[in-house]
């Protein structure tokens, strides 16, 4: 999920930008700061929002920097337990798929990419026994979160499934939506004789 957080921090500008205006330069140095910033607690740092308030700037003996106090905020992407996210596959393996998802990747494993039993061919497509469905690189789909970790802190990892309803391959999930549509309407075919019938026998009576 994405958020908006405000930080506070003495931001360090050098000498060599002194002769921007300080709100340029101080969102420099945030932006330098904070790309790609990865934490348990704020997630991955996407990009600078905003520069809220700039103090007065501090030089400390010894270093020819100016240290300026500011309040800023950042857009950030944080993976929540359970959430269910948009992504293209990256890359498909033998043991499962890489699925890209802005800022961040996640990694469906062989056995969570679809209800069925899946095989792994080498021009890197997955593909159902029973329901002959393929999943290949470039695919768009819906995953849901089932396990974030943050032991690597530079390199937090997402495992993701598809095998829940409304999840999977966009082409599936669009080919289910139609044969929902043409389940209901064989069936509101088949009801209205019935309704036809009942009104005849009334109107014998």
């Amino acid at each position: 999920m994405f958020y908006k957080i405000e930080l506070q921090d003495h931001i360090r500008v050098p000498p060599d930008l002194f002769g921007l205006e300080v709100s340029e330069a101080v969102l420099k140095r945030i932006r330098r700061k904070y790309h790609g910033f990865i934490s348990q607690d704020l997630g991955i740092v996407v990009d600078v929002s905003s520069v809220d308030w700039i103090g007065e700037g501090t030089i400390i003996p010894g270093d020819g920097a100016s240290f300026y106090e500011t309040k800023f905020s950042l857009l950030t992407f944080k993976p929540e337990l359970n959430e269910v996210l948009l992504g293209k596959i990256r890359d498909i393996a033998d043991f499962g798929a890489f699925m890209s998802l802005g800022p961040i990747e996640g990694m469906i494993h062989i056995s969570q990419t679809m209800d069925d039993f899946v095989s792994f061919s080498k021009d890197k497509t997955l593909a159902g026994k029973e329901s002959k469905r393929t999943l290949k690189v470039g695919d768009k789909c819906k995953a849901r979160i089932i396990a974030v970790s943050f032991k690597e802190i530079t390199n937090p990892k997402l495992g993701l499934t598809m095998r829940q309803p409304g999840l999977g391959k966009l082409d599936w999930l669009e080919e289910e939506k139609q044969d929902k549509k043409e389940s209901k309407k064989s069936e509101d075919k088949q009801e209205k004789p019935k309704k036809e019938s009942k009104t005849k026998k009334k109107e014998k009576k």
